[in-house]
């Protein structure tokens, strides 16, 4: 896999992006985006100090419904980057990774799909590593607040890359999970009401139980929160 490094980019997603017609495997990385971009279409903060990474991968039969594996692997790989530098952090349901109940990094996922299968995916990672988060104190955190000690973005970098082209179980994401067990506010369109977070099923959906019924639940359906941020 080709991995390109740049000081500064719009968006790393826009670079890999220039390599779909090539049909060619790379990771860009960069140290500063000035147009980032995370789900929803909300802008993304890429100050310095932060590890702004995207690869496009390539696929020769993955069947569709297996698309949240690339989810899943993103945020394995995440965490074992952490895991490197002493931290410990959790995957908050679908594509967020969390220190306690504050942001570490955040996934979005573009994956494109042909004939039931799944042709390519374009992955791109924000992660805080040294990057000032004063104005975001409450609800994000660095890899070098949650270390206590400063880890340089470079080097965050290298680690978080060398662990995305290591193979993941869907058994690391599920062992990773934050709030399994624990009641959440589980907000569906309009309607917010309290249920325990059972875990995640290997499509992606979440599980959870009510007053009432066990449900399996879509990302693009709903957002959970733990009960305590309410």
């Amino acid at each position: 896999m080709r991995i390109l490094h740049f000081e500064e980019v719009s968006s790393t997603n826009d670079i890999v992006k220039e390599y779909l017609a090539a049909r060619e495997d790379v990771i860009a990385v960069a140290r500063r985006q000035s147009a980032g971009r995370g789900t929803k279409g909300r802008t993304f903060l890429s100050s310095e100090g932060g590890v702004y990474l995207s690869a496009l991968t390539f696929y020769e039969d993955l069947p569709a419904s297996r698309a949240f594996e690339v989810m899943a692997h993103a945020a394995v790989a995440v965490c074992r980057a952490a895991e490197r530098f002493g931290v410990a952090p959790k995957i908050k349901w679908a594509n967020d990774v969390v220190v306690g109940n504050k942001k570490l990094a955040g996934i979005l996922i573009e994956n494109a799909v042909s004939g039931g299968k799944l042709d390519h995916s374009i992955v791109g990672i924000g992660v805080n590593s040294e990057n000032d988060l004063s104005a975001l104190c409450s609800i994000a955190i660095s890899l070098s607040e949650a270390a206590g000690r400063r880890i340089a973005a470079d080097e965050a970098a290298a680690a978080l890359i060398e662990e995305y082209q290591r193979k993941s179980a869907f058994s690391e994401y599920l062992a990773r999970l934050a709030y399994v067990g624990e009641r959440v506010i589980v907000t569906e369109g309009e309607e917010a009401f309290p249920a325990t977070f059972l875990g995640v099923l290997p499509d992606g959906r979440a599980r959870i139980r009510t007053q009432r019924e066990e449900r399996a639940l879509s990302a693009a359906e709903i957002s959970i929160r733990p009960q305590e941020e309410i």
